[in-house]
């Protein structure tokens, strides 16, 4: 259990990266990010594969390389594209609390799913810790439509389509860890670094895919993607994106893979999937430190409030199923 509460609290530590992500690159499109990100992930998992997990890799089933393909492609790209689109139209602070409902989805879906292998948590008990983190998600939102309502036309709207594509990163990241940790608690005998690397290794041929197709669209579109007179696919800053694309390949792709799936073969998912919170809490925290602004009052008591209910949560311990 301490050791899955470490694992977990590091991969949020490196996932709190991909949201300030968008705000350090604002004129690169998502689907660049998104691409530049996950070409990185693949390029690095190549030499990892070769030296530390080649005999495990040699392991694995027609099965399991399309489970991790299927993971890469939900988990990874629609998820991130979907997310750093949001963050481009809304800012940080509202998609990263949208993001921050994961931990009560998640728990809700697992609870209910996953109650005969992992145990319920009681119903009576949990909901009044979900209660006490949609709360907070209520302080936060409330405190950013009040900022937009006094802003440029446009902003409301704006503001509802980053919403929009913040349910839709959630959707995408509530099947991920259910069918990620169904593998992983199905493979106790499987390393979880191993999984994190066949997971960037699938992912370089879809980036490669995305890339060539974003390509041809700014060969037919140039102004579409970035300017027509830039460098496609670097653009205005070459040396930011490359730098920023490999830093967060390694970090938040595939060592807080690696995190995660160390803390799910650990946890029961409705517990893992609370401990997302470090990532949203991370992001707040990075955001505000790039804008150089303290967060509003509403806006940490929102915080306060996501927190305690982790903890309330946290302390509830999952019961057999009598099924």
């Amino acid at each position: 259990m301490a050791w899955g509460l470490f694992y977990a609290l590091s991969a949020g530590l490196m996932w709190g990266l991909v949201f300030v992500a968008p705000l350090m690159l604002p004129g690169y499109a998502p689907a660049l990010l998104t691409v530049g990100r996950y070409l990185a992930f693949g390029c690095l998992a190549v030499p990892l594969a070769l030296l530390l997990d080649r005999r495990q890799l040699r392991g694995l089933s027609r099965a399991d390389w399309y489970e991790a393909a299927r993971l890469s492609l939900v988990g990874n790209f629609l998820y991130y594209l979907c997310l750093s689109a949001a963050i481009q139209r809304a800012g940080a602070p509202l998609p990263t609390m949208i993001i921050g409902t994961l931990p009560v989805v998640i728990s809700v879906c697992a609870n209910h799913r996953n109650r005969a292998r992992d145990g319920q948590l009681p119903w009576a008990r949990l909901l009044p810790a979900l209660a006490v983190m949609l709360a907070g998600l209520a302080c936060v939102n409330h405190d950013e439509l009040a900022a937009l309502s006094g802003g440029p036309a446009g902003g409301l709207r704006r503001y509802v389509e980053g919403a929009l594509l913040a349910v839709a990163a959630v959707a995408c990241w509530t099947w991920y860890p259910l069918r990620n940790a169904d593998w992983l608690r199905a493979h106790h005998d499987r390393s979880p670094r191993a999984w994190a690397t066949a997971q960037g290794l699938v992912t370089l041929p879809l980036a490669l895919a995305g890339l060539a197709l974003l390509g041809g669209l700014h060969g037919l579109a140039p102004g579409l993607l970035m300017p027509a007179d830039q460098a496609f696919p670097l653009g205005e800053r070459p040396l930011a994106y490359l730098g920023l694309m490999a830093t967060i390949g390694l970090c938040s792709s595939w060592l807080g893979t690696l995190c995660w799936n160390e803390a799910s073969q650990r946890l029961p998912t409705s517990l893992s999937g609370q401990l997302i919170v470090f990532e949203t809490l991370a992001a707040l925290a990075y955001a505000f430190a790039w804008q150089q602004r303290w967060p509003a009052p509403a806006t940490l008591a929102g915080i306060a409030l996501l927190v305690a209910g982790v903890v309330w949560a946290l302390r509830i311990k999952p019961e057999p199923h009598a099924g």
